[in-house]
């Protein structure tokens, strides 16, 4: 009975996955040319994607966001990200609020 449940969750899990990837074929933003290199935390390590200077300011203010799809992390318009985040909130590597108040006193566009 415990190894139907967890058959049934990873089958469930790779549906997620799958329609997630279907949902973002062809829209990320990434930017073959970019040379920015923007840091966040993921899954308890440091990560990082290249942007260049409009989508990096985009970002830090919340109108895009990263979605780490099939080991590559993609960029996309906030309201991609919104219904990538309905069918595999895991996913979502990167969502900046632009109303919260900073963690800190560093800002989101240090570069490393």
């Amino acid at each position: 009975e415990a190894e139907k449940k967890k058959q049934e969750a990873a089958r469930q899990l790779r549906e997620a996955q799958a329609r997630l990837a279907r949902l973002v074929e062809g829209k990320a933003l990434n930017d073959p040319s970019a040379e920015i290199a923007r840091h966040f935390e993921y899954g308890g390590k440091i990560k990082r994607v290249h942007v260049n200077e409009a989508q990096l300011n985009a970002l830090n203010a919340g109108e895009l966001g990263v979605v780490q799809v099939n080991g590559r992390y993609l960029l996309l318009e906030a309201k991609l990200l919104a219904e990538a985040e309905q069918v595999f909130p895991q996913a979502v590597a990167l969502k900046v609020d632009p109303d919260a108040a900073p963690e800190d006193d560093v800002p989101p566009d240090l570069v490393w």
